[in-house]
């Protein structure tokens, strides 16, 4: 299976894995003006040029912080992970945040964010009135030991 990706800008960049076994395709940013300033405290939108097509309709593209930029430089997605549903054939492009202390410069062709694609169920949720009987049932946070 190949995952299809379209670029709607010629200098939109394909996205790569930083190593074979990377998790993530890295998403580069498409700025035609040749950088962004992402001011401390601000949101802005960071757009790719691409747009991506999944193997099957049980795919998603879960869109997830770099955390290179999260860590070094408290840049950060804006909604936390992103959600690109298999149906969305439009420009992908995240809303970032600077939690910094200082202006940040998003570059043309920068790495600004890593796509996981997985599989999710599309089954329809269906109401019932007993979930049935689990080891943990209803106790909440904490409740396996961590303290």
């Amino acid at each position: 299976m190949s995952i299809k990706i379209k670029k709607f800008y010629e200098d939109a960049i394909i996205p790569t894995r930083g190593t074979a076994q990377s998790a993530g395709l890295d998403l580069y940013a498409r700025v035609p003006e040749g950088q962004i300033v992402l001011k401390k405290g601000e949101v802005t939108f960071v757009y790719t040029g691409i747009g991506v097509g999944f193997p099957s309709k049980d795919c998603v593209g879960l869109v997830y912080p770099r955390s290179g930029l999260a860590s070094k430089h408290a840049i950060a997605l804006i909604n936390g992970v992103g959600v690109v549903d298999s149906d969305y054939t439009g420009e992908l492009m995240m809303p970032m945040i600077n939690h910094g202390k200082e202006d940040f410069i998003i570059y043309h062709g920068d790495r600004v964010a890593q796509m996981v694609i997985s599989l999710v169920s599309l089954e329809t949720p269906v109401e019932v009135d007993d979930l049935g009987v689990t080891e943990r049932g209803t106790k909440g946070f904490g409740s396996t030991g961590i303290k």
